[in-house]
């Protein structure tokens, strides 16, 4: 990270993490970030700092795994005391500025494209409404990483039932084989009883 003036959260698995960065920055192509939430969280905080909300423009996943590889984030107007001042029209679809984030490894996104200028005016937040701003942002954070572990628990538990509904086939598998087997031999039985009467 660069300069060490403000906080910004990343979460990490169920963990919430917190990382120092300088609160009066803007993005410039080439800014590293530690995960995806960091760069976001320091985009958003940028967006309020100098007026504008944010919105996912794009993202790519890994073909290999679904992970999101590369993400879009952009200008989705303005907002004064949380209410919009622009309304979401078709001037807003034509504002150009976004930040491009790609995961270089993992651990490790970059920058690749910052364009600054909009097309309507900006409205720079006060104090209060950025405080609730933060505040919102490090609840979603906190819910977005328990979600993440909720999946996670969620996927092994399939695995496991799985797994478990396997065993249970193969299991009535054999038994079945099993009792064809005492059935035929029943029958074999019967029929050299039949034949000694």
């Amino acid at each position: 990270m660069d300069d060490h003036n403000g906080t910004v959260y990343t979460s990490e698995g169920a963990e919430t993490t917190i990382v120092e960065v300088s609160t009066n920055q803007e993005p410039y192509d080439g800014k590293l970030f530690e995960s995806e939430d960091a760069a976001r969280v320091f985009y958003d905080d940028y967006a309020s700092r100098v007026g504008f909300l944010t919105r996912v423009l794009s993202s790519r996943k890994s073909e290999r795994d679904g992970s999101i590889i590369s993400r879009g984030l952009g200008c989705r107007g303005v907002s004064d005391n949380g209410r919009k001042v622009m309304q979401e029209c078709a001037q807003r679809e034509f504002c150009t500025a976004m930040v491009l984030l790609r995961q270089e490894k993992p651990g490790s996104w970059v920058v690749k494209k910052f364009l600054k200028d909009h097309n309507h005016p900006l409205v720079v937040q006060s104090q209060k409404s950025r405080r609730t701003l933060d505040e919102k942002n490090k609840k979603i954070q906190e819910l977005t990483a328990q979600l993440r572990v909720k999946k996670q628990l969620s996927a092994a538990y399939r695995e496991q039932l799985l797994a478990f509904m396997t065993d249970v086939e193969d299991h009535n598998n054999h038994l079945s084989i099993k009792l064809q087997s005492v059935f035929d031999n029943l029958k074999v039985l019967e029929a050299k009883t039949v034949g000694f009467t």
